[in-house]
């Protein structure tokens, strides 16, 4: 979910996305405010880069300075600050910043929310003020509660779906006050691979002529150039499904549209997001991919992405 007033004036599919920088990225997400522009990617305290062009990039302070106590009730096996999978949105002018802490491989997770009014660290109003906690997994669940996605939908209802693994991706409707989850709501699951295990996660939903489109992960990321993560994509008139690929399987039976699978340098493509300019005509992808012409280290992709004349996305 996003802004598409950030990214007003800005024809995507006219710029050069040959990427400069400090560009070491895990499960990155993009904003822009004003005219730079802001990437947050897993990290100790949460990663943030800015860029004054979206191709030459730098890193800036982390979000926090060490893991936020509340997570230790949750997730006490922590013994690290790396946060995981944040996810950025500007509605109703404040910045949310879902993010996720857990340990690799495990289900006992939480996700927690963080916002602002400015990304801007120079700003005199840049304040990071963590929310706490949002929903949390245990080993007794059968989904694991990481990589948040914000989603507003077309009637103004704030949704997160979110999920890694176990029994699939979830959707569960938020309080538009709180925007953590709503009184009586139920998780959904809206998409699984029906595997064991069920290598499906890092769902990412946006809005598009009249099709919710779900874009998720498949396979294992994690591995440097021994990676498999391969991005798909599945759509819906309704925001809670159910998702169809463009041969007409379910998402909730396996299915999914390759968008992108890598190639002989960047492998393990995943855990994508996807962002309109402010009049919808021209997109892009953002991603990482394991560089294997850099010791297979996760390095931020950023790419137009088009759409065909039924309305399914591509790279082109």
């Amino acid at each position: 979910m996003f802004n598409s007033e950030s990214f007003k004036g800005v024809n995507f599919y006219e710029m050069n996305w040959d990427l400069k920088g400090q560009l070491w990225a895990h499960d990155p997400v993009i904003s822009k405010e004003g005219d730079r522009w802001y990437v947050f990617h897993t990290g100790k305290g949460i990663g943030v880069k800015s860029s004054e062009d979206g191709v030459n990039w730098k890193q800036e302070k982390s979000i926090f300075s060490s893991l936020p106590e509340w997570a230790k009730e949750y997730v006490p096996e922590k013994d690290e600050e790396s946060i995981w999978a944040p996810d950025i949105a500007l509605h109703n002018g404040v910045y949310y910043l879902y993010y996720s802490v857990s340990t690799f491989g495990k289900n006992t997770s939480a996700i927690g929310l963080v916002t602002n009014t400015t990304l801007d660290p120079n700003h005199p109003d840049y304040k990071w003020e963590d929310k706490g906690y949002v929903i949390h997994s245990t080993a007794e669940d059968n989904y694991n509660a990481i990589d948040a996605n914000l989603i507003v939908d077309q009637e103004g209802r704030p949704w997160l779906n979110f999920g890694s693994f176990w029994g699939g991706l979830q959707l569960i409707e938020l309080d538009p006050v709180t925007m953590k989850p709503a009184d009586g709501a139920e998780l959904k699951t809206i998409s699984s691979r029906c595997l064991e295990p069920n290598t499906i996660e890092a769902p990412f939903i946006v809005h598009r002529d009249g099709y919710y489109y779900q874009f998720v992960s498949f396979d294992f990321c994690c591995r440097g150039v021994d990676s498999t993560y391969n991005i798909v994509v599945g759509r819906s008139k309704d925001i809670t499904g159910p998702y169809f690929d463009k041969n007409g399987v379910s998402m909730m039976e396996g299915g999914g549209t390759l968008i992108d699978k890598g190639d002989d340098r960047w492998i393990g493509p995943g855990h994508c997001a996807v962002f309109f300019s402010g009049d919808a005509e021209s997109s892009i992808l953002v991603n990482h991919a394991y560089d294997a012409e850099n010791e297979g280290k996760p390095t931020l992709q950023i790419r137009p992405l088009y759409w065909d004349e039924n309305g399914w996305p591509h790279l082109g």
